[in-house]
C-alpha cells in the first residue's frame, strides 16, 4: 500500500513544486464547510478550521513530531515541542522578523474564497497534484498504524494521533470523523484581516491547503480557537506553546503576512522572551 513518502515522491517526479520556505464540518466562524470529510453529513460550529510528550531538544523528533524550524516546508509528521534554550533562541529570532499591523475588517470574508476544501489542485504547496485530498494527506503524514478504504491508497479510515494541542493520544476512525478536525494554524479569516482579502485567488488556496499551516488535531480542542491569533487563544498543551508560535510565525513569513502586535509580543513571551 502506497505510503505518503511514496505520494511525496510521486508528486516530484511529475513536476509538482514542493516548496522550500518556511475541519471541522464547519470552516472559519462556523459556517458550513466540507473540509472535514467530504462524505460527512453531520455539523458542527466553530472556526479551528477543520479540520504523551517528549522533550523536543534539538533532535527535531518527540513523540508529537518534528520541531517547527526542521520542518520548514510542513511536510514531516506533527508538531514537538520546543524546550532547548537553542532551540527558544532561534524560534524568538524568527518572531522578531515579524511584521505587525492592526487587524483589518473581516467584511467580504467567506471560507469559499480560500477554494473548495480540501482541494489536492492548489498551485506551489507541497503534496498538491499527487491524487489524494488534502485532508487525508495531513492524516497520513501524522497519522500512526494507518489503514486505508479497501482498494484506495488515499482514504484514511483509522489511525492513531499524538495530538500535540492536548498531549493525548487519540485513537480516530471514519465513522467519527469530527474526532479529528485539521487546523489552520494562521486561522483564514485571521488572513483575510491581515491582508489575504486583496490576493488572488490562488494564493489563497495555497494557504488554504498548505501543510505548513495544517495540523490534525483533538476536534472539540480545534473547535475552540474560533479565529484567534495566539493573544486570545493557545492550545491547552502548555508545553506546545513555543512550538506553536514559531509555526505561527512560519506560515505568517512565507506568505508576507504582517500579525498584530498583541499576537507578536505572545509569542515572543511564549519563547522565553
Amino acid at each position: 500500500m502506497r505510503r505518503l513518502e511514496d505520494r511525496i515522491w510521486r508528486t516530484f517526479l511529475t513536476g509538482g513544486a514542493l516548496v522550500l520556505s518556511a475541519v471541522l464540518l464547519t470552516g472559519c466562524d462556523g459556517q458550513f464547510d466540507p473540509e472535514l470529510d467530504p462524505s460527512a453529513s453531520a455539523s458542527a460550529s466553530g472556526d479551528g478550521d477543520d479540520g504523551g510528550g517528549g522533550s523536543g531538544g534539538s533532535s527535531g523528533s518527540s513523540v508529537y513530531g518534528v520541531l517547527p524550524l526542521a520542518n520548514p516546508d510542513g511536510t514531516k509528521r506533527g508538531l514537538a515541542p520546543i524546550t532547548a534554550a537553542a532551540d527558544e533562541k532561534a524560534a524568538r529570532e524568527l518572531i522578531e522578523t515579524l511584521e505587525t499591523a492592526r487587524a483589518g475588517s473581516r467584511a467580504g470574508y467567506d471560507r469559499k474564497k480560500f477554494g473548495y476544501a480540501w482541494m489536492d489542485t492548489a498551485e506551489g504547496v507541497p503534496l498538491a497534484g499527487n491524487g489524494c485530498d488534502t485532508r487525508n494527506d495531513l492524516l497520513a503524514r501524522d497519522g500512526k498504524d494507518l489503514k486505508y478504504r479497501s482498494g484506495s491508497d488515499c482514504i484514511v479510515i483509522s489511525m492513531t494521533l499524538n495530538d500535540p494541542y492536548t498531549g493525548k493520544e487519540i485513537e480516530w476512525r471514519k465513522e467519527a470523523a469530527a474526532k479529528v478536525q485539521i487546523d489552520h494554524v494562521m486561522p483564514l479569516s485571521y488572513d483575510w484581516q491581515m491582508g489575504a482579502s486583496r490576493w488572488t485567488a490562488s494564493k489563497r488556496k495555497q494557504i488554504a491547503n498548505d501543510p505548513l499551516n495544517l495540523i490534525p488535531v483533538d476536534g472539540s480542542t480545534n473547535g475552540s480557537k474560533s479565529d484567534s491569533g495566539p493573544a486570545d487563544w493557545l492550545p491547552p498543551n502548555e508545553r506546545i506553546h513555543c512550538a506553536y508560535s514559531a509555526r505561527f510565525a512560519q506560515v505568517a513569513l512565507k506568505y508576507e503576512l504582517p500579525v498584530t502586535t498583541e499576537d507578536k509580543s505572545t509569542m515572543l513571551e511564549k519563547c522565553g522572551g
